[in-house]
């Protein structure tokens, strides 16, 4: 496995990007769409004709929250030969499924905070090894919106990465009530990256009529700050604490405690909660990219740490730290692990 991931660059209009997107990755398309379909078995047994009828009946979602959106995969679809309810069921993965397994530790770092002067953010991605060959690092420079870069897998509207305006996103499933029919979440990350301010990006998530929870923490112009999405309601922390805010995979928002007492810790989160918060606490300021780094290395309560590495457990065990990134939103730089990154030097990528 090489170290570094593929590069893919696309501008112009919706079905423009679409296009070359299609072009650009039509026989991993397909494979994706096979993989995801037999991972998913693996959790909870689902048919293809089902799964497919479920991203069918969602593509009238994405057309009432944004048009353009489609309008991209349109042109994906004719350039790939994939039909759109075959590029749609790449959007509803986490859909297909009453519980997803997939746990991350995120961080995000004020501009103060940092040595490099550049809001930051990092995480590690804990899931399913077998979705790396599908993992890009995707830049879109659309006609008129911020262009922005995203570590993503191949098809998929948005995932984590930044846009020129200083809009960062990091990713973290939250285990709270969802519903199988909505706009699928990859939908409103992208409209995350059309923000150019925190109000902005809300209101990105707010609009839609969503299908699943999710966290999403940010870093915007306005500081770092803290999404926890459920269908009803977008629940924003700004808690920063000398200069840093941190998330796993459970709730923290006062108002959503019954949430987080009804639900199971998701791959240890509380753990990782607590030590990502001690380790960033005892750090020396500013922090150091390197330091942040070593952060997502560590290996507390190994191998169920913040660096996941596989391990017996009948269900989970599976899951590793796939990726690991950290991000100089000011400075348009991802550095990005493939692997664990106590394993895989970071490589850098830039807007």
């Amino acid at each position: 496995m090489s170290e570094r991931y593929r590069e893919i660059e696309v501008s112009g209009s919706p079905s423009e990007m679409g296009r070359q997107l299609g072009e650009a990755t039509c026989e991993e398309l397909r494979e994706f769409e096979a993989i995801l379909m037999e991972r998913a078995n693996l959790e909870f047994p689902v048919r293809r004709e089902t799964a497919l009828a479920l991203a069918s009946r969602c593509v009238r979602y994405v057309a009432a929250y944004d048009p353009a959106m489609l309008e991209e995969l349109r042109g994906m679809s004719e350039s790939s030969g994939l039909s759109l309810d075959q590029l749609m069921l790449l959007q509803v993965r986490n859909q297909l499924q009453p519980e997803t397994v997939e746990g991350c530790t995120a961080f995000a770092v004020t501009p103060k905070a940092c040595r490099s002067g550049s809001a930051t953010l990092g995480q590690n991605w804990d899931n399913d090894p077998a979705l790396d060959p599908f993992t890009v690092i995707l830049t879109r420079r659309p006609s008129n919106q911020p262009a922005h870069i995203n570590i993503t897998h191949v098809g998929r509207a948005g995932y984590i990465g930044f846009n020129e305006a200083g809009i960062g996103v990091c990713l973290n499933t939250l285990p709270a009530p969802c519903r199988e029919e909505g706009v699928p979440h990859y939908f409103t990350v992208r409209g995350i990256f059309h923000s150019q301010s925190l109000d902005e990006a809300v209101d990105a998530v707010d609009r839609a009529e969503r299908a699943i929870p999710a966290n999403i923490l940010l870093s915007t112009p306005q500081g770092p700050a803290d999404l926890e999405v459920t269908l009803e309601k977008v629940h924003v922390l700004a808690d920063v604490r000398d200069g840093v805010l941190t998330h796993a995979n459970h709730c923290l928002h006062p108002e959503l405690t019954p949430v987080k007492d009804e639900y199971n810790d998701l791959l240890q989160s509380c753990s990782r909660q607590r030590r990502v918060d001690v380790l960033l606490a005892d750090a020396e300021r500013p922090l150091s990219v390197e330091q942040l780094q070593k952060v997502l290395s560590d290996h507390d309560n190994h191998p169920t740490s913040i660096c996941r590495h596989p391990n017996d457990d009948p269900t989970t065990g599976y899951c590793r730290s796939v990726f690991s990134v950290v991000m100089e939103v000011d400075e348009g730089r991802m550095l990005v692990s493939r692997g664990n990154p106590c394993e895989t030097p970071y490589q850098t990528y830039t807007l």
